[in-house]
Formats: C-alpha cells, structure tokens, sequence
C-alpha cells in the first residue's frame, strides 16, 4: 500500500470513544484507511500513522476454555468475569477469577505435577474437534470480527506460562534448568504447539477475518529474567518459531506480550519471529528501539509528562519530539500500549499529524 500524504481534512472528527482506565475520551480523526488497514501496514513495515492500542482489538472466544478459566472473554457476546470466570483451562487446571486484579490464577501449592517427565503420562490432551467451532463463526463473524479495528486472535496462556500453570512457578523454573527434566518439556512444549497451530488452522478457517495472533508468555520480574538467553534460546524459541513460521505462512502477523524486565531476551524475542513486542516500562524502550528496532516492532514510550500542569503547547511539542525521533520510515515504532494515559486531545493530535506527515515521507 502506498502510503497517502497527509491532508488537514483527516482531522475532521466522525466519532469518539468514551475514556477508560487506560486513556482519557479519544477523538477518532476522518482517516484516509480504517485502523486494521494501518496496523497490519505498521506490522508490515509500511506505517502510515503511528498506530496504538486503540486500533487493534482482541479477540479471545468462550469456545476456548483457557479464555473463560482467565476471565478474559472478548468477542461478539457478553460476559462477566466475575460471574462467569474461572474454573477449568483445555487441560482441566483449574483457575480462580480474582476480581482485584482484574484476571486468574492457578491456586498455588496444588501442582498438577511435581516433575515434568510426568507429563506424557497424566496430562490429558483436548479434544478440539468437538469444541463449537460453527457456534463460535456464527456469532462472530459479521458482529465482533466485522469491526475495521485489527483483531488479534489473543492466546493467553504460552509455552512457559503452561508449564507454571501445570507446575506452579517453582517447579516450572527449576524443570527448565534441570538437566532430567528437560527432554520433557521440549516435548510437551513440541506437542504443545502441534496444538497450537491446530488451533490456529481451525480459527483461521472459520473466522478468517483473524488478522493476526498474540501470545501471552511471561519471561521476567520487575527487575530480571527468570531464566538466562540461552535457556530461553534452547527451551522456547524453537517451538514459538515454528509457529510464528506458521502464521506468517498465512500471510498474517504475531505479536508477543511478554512482562517483565527483558532487555537481555529482545535477540531470542526476534529469533523466535515475532514481528511486534510491547515492552513494559519498566524495560528502557528507547534502549530496545536503538538496538533492535530495524529488527522488532517495539511499542516506544514517550517521556512522561504531568498531564494536568503541562500546557498544551508544550504537550504538542513533546509529540514532535518524540515523533521526529522513533516515527521514522525506515524504522517504525508503535506508541507503548502502556503509555495511553499520554493521548491527551492534544499529544494525541500532534502525534497524529507529525507521525503522518514523517511516514508519508518513507
């Protein structure tokens, strides 16, 4: 797609979106392509503004019972976490919703398993033949998925969160280190994403208006990986590549959301084959961009600013600053998805003519 020149008309306004927890009332500009048209350009490398979480959109069915054990069940009919969350994922752990948090958990201390060569002798597999595919499509595919946002087909539970969720955290940790335990879980992870590409096939063909995919798999703390580059390279980035070779293979695109400090792991994130990550801030965006950004779509992250006593000019002026720095054709970026407070009507606006006006240069 040839990127348009921006033209001052788009600032008409056709709509907005009431404010949230995660960003204030957003004003939706008269675009020259819809939102899924611009994303799937950024992922592309072909960006024409720069993109946010406001122009993609999740997509988790009920028909996937991890979704409905995480309470996090987005598609083209209601749910209530609170009510409805919880109970058992696709192998029968059960999850707790804990309202606080806005999320669920395994209840620790009641490991599945203690050692992961169990696993190929009582793990119990799914059957995701039977599962209501039909169902699923017919209630999605011209409510949900109809929307012009980019939808991604959200896995909540990856390779190494599985393993915690089957192992709790200690034993996960220690069965990837451990010498005798190690061959099986590159086994179960092997297995583990045969299925996970089944799956995919199945969403792919029945809901083909899936754009993209995005895999939840926690690789840090607050201030450090939980396993070393290599472990990571050795135990995990071979099975996530074959899937991310999968998906690519459609002609659709991956995004990994990983938390925790990561900065060490950004080489296995791109050997793995993803095509975007979103740092939490607690990593040095601005650091990952300069390093890998030619490489990995990074979700940069404007510098902070009191968004009560900073003037409206100056907003504008930070927005070019940051624009003129990490909205460069020849090496885009994504705003931080963790930066949306920031999209005050005027950063917001700026953003939106100066990222225009840069990549139209491209």
């Amino acid at each position: 797609m040839k990127v348009p020149v921006f033209d001052p008309k788009e600032l008409k306004v056709v709509s907005e979106m009431p404010p949230s927890a995660l960003f204030p009332a957003i004003k939706i500009f008269d675009y020259p392509v819809t939102s899924k048209e611009a994303y799937r350009a950024m992922l592309q490398r072909k960006p024409i503004w720069q993109v946010t979480l406001l122009d993609s959109m999740l997509f988790t069915p009920a028909l996937y019972p991890d979704n409905i054990a995480r309470g996090q069940v987005f598609e083209g009919h209601p749910f209530n976490p609170v009510t409805e969350g919880g109970g058992p994922d696709m192998f029968g752990i059960e999850w707790e919703y804990v309202e606080q948090v806005g999320g669920s958990m395994v209840r620790p201390g009641e490991p599945f398993i203690e050692d992961a060569n169990e696993l190929a002798e009582k793990i119990v597999w799914p059957d995701i033949e039977k599962w209501p595919w039909e169902e699923a499509a017919a209630r999605n595919n011209e409510t949900f998925l109809a929307s012009n946002a980019y939808m991604n087909a959200w896995f909540v539970t990856g390779w190494y969160e599985r393993l915690i969720s089957l192992m709790d955290f200690e034993g996960a940790v220690m069965a990837v280190f451990d010498e005798d335990q190690q061959d099986a879980v590159k086994a179960f992870f092997d297995k583990l994403t045969d299925l996970y590409i089944k799956m995919l096939e199945k969403f792919f063909h029945y809901m083909p208006k899936i754009d993209g995919v995005c895999f939840h798999d926690d690789w840090g703390s607050q201030k450090e990986t939980f396993f070393s580059p290599a472990v990571a390279e050795e135990m995990i980035v071979p099975y996530m590549k074959r899937l991310t070779d999968y998906v690519h293979s459609t002609g659709r695109q991956c995004e990994l959301h990983s938390c925790g400090q990561l900065l060490k792991q950004v080489p296995n994130i791109i050997a793995a084959g993803w095509d975007y990550w979103n740092p939490q801030l607690m990593n040095d965006t601005h650091k990952i961009y300069e390093l890998y950004g030619d490489k990995l779509m990074v979700g940069v992250a404007p510098e902070p600013f009191d968004l009560e006593n900073t003037t409206e000019e100056e907003q504008r002026k930070r927005a070019r600053e940051y624009a003129d720095k990490f909205c460069d054709p020849k090496k885009p970026s994504v705003l931080n998805q963790y930066s949306c407070s920031l999209l005050t009507p005027a950063f917001r606006e700026e953003l939106y003519i100066r990222s225009r006006e840069n990549y139209s240069k491209g």
